[in-house]
């Protein structure tokens, strides 16, 4: 691959040898290969760098940073979408919805997290490659009102209009009870094993 790479990088077109690299390395992404054995880092631009590896991505790759240990690549949110360390054993991968929020991950780990969102940008659904997912649900004013695990815990809550909250209950049977003055003090607290806290 080193030598098939070498004798593009020593053809005049530019733009032919950059498609070029794109098709040789279309083999070994998204698997996620050491990008360092493509060895060309040095011999391309930063506009070059860009434009091969929002090829690979199917997606814009706006900023490019090469360290000694660790090779990013950044979207047009300016969030990191890829990202692999020199030896090319740890990689990370994001994607994003259009408007900023991290919709995956995945790892060399083998790790991934998919995630999902109302169109206020609240995360309403995680799941995770060990099988466990989580809910949410939320009010008007963004409020949390409800969270579900996989294993079928919840909990729910409520506020007041001051966005106080003043119920919280679980799916094994505990609750509270709250209550405030117009100043958001507490004046009233109530749990479901009688204890009773009353400032009013």
């Amino acid at each position: 691959m080193k030598k098939i790479i070498k004798k593009i990088l020593k053809e005049d077109r530019r733009q032919m040898f950059l498609d070029k690299i794109v098709k040789y390395m279309k083999n070994d992404f998204p698997l996620y290969k050491n990008l360092w054995d493509y060895g060309f880092y040095e011999q391309l631009s930063r506009d070059e760098l860009k434009y091969v590896f929002s090829k690979l991505l199917g997606g814009n790759v706006e900023r490019v940073s090469i360290l000694d240990d660790k090779c990013s690549l950044y979207g047009e949110y300016g969030n990191e979408i890829y990202s692999e360390n020199y030896n090319g054993k740890m990689w990370e991968r994001y994607e994003y919805d259009e408007n900023g929020n991290n919709i995956y991950y995945e790892s060399s780990y083998g790790h991934w997290i998919k995630r999902e969102y109302d169109g206020n940008g609240n995360e309403i659904y995680v799941e995770t490659s060990d099988g466990k997912w989580f809910k949410y649900e939320y009010d008007e004013n963004g409020n949390k009102i409800y969270h579900e695990y996989s294993n079928g815990y919840w909990y729910k809550y409520e506020y007041d209009d001051n966005g106080n909250e003043i119920y919280y209950e679980t799916s094994d049977g505990y609750w509270y009870k709250y209550e405030y003055d117009d100043n958001g003090n507490e004046i009233y607290y109530e749990t479901y094993n009688g204890n009773i806290k009353d400032y009013r």
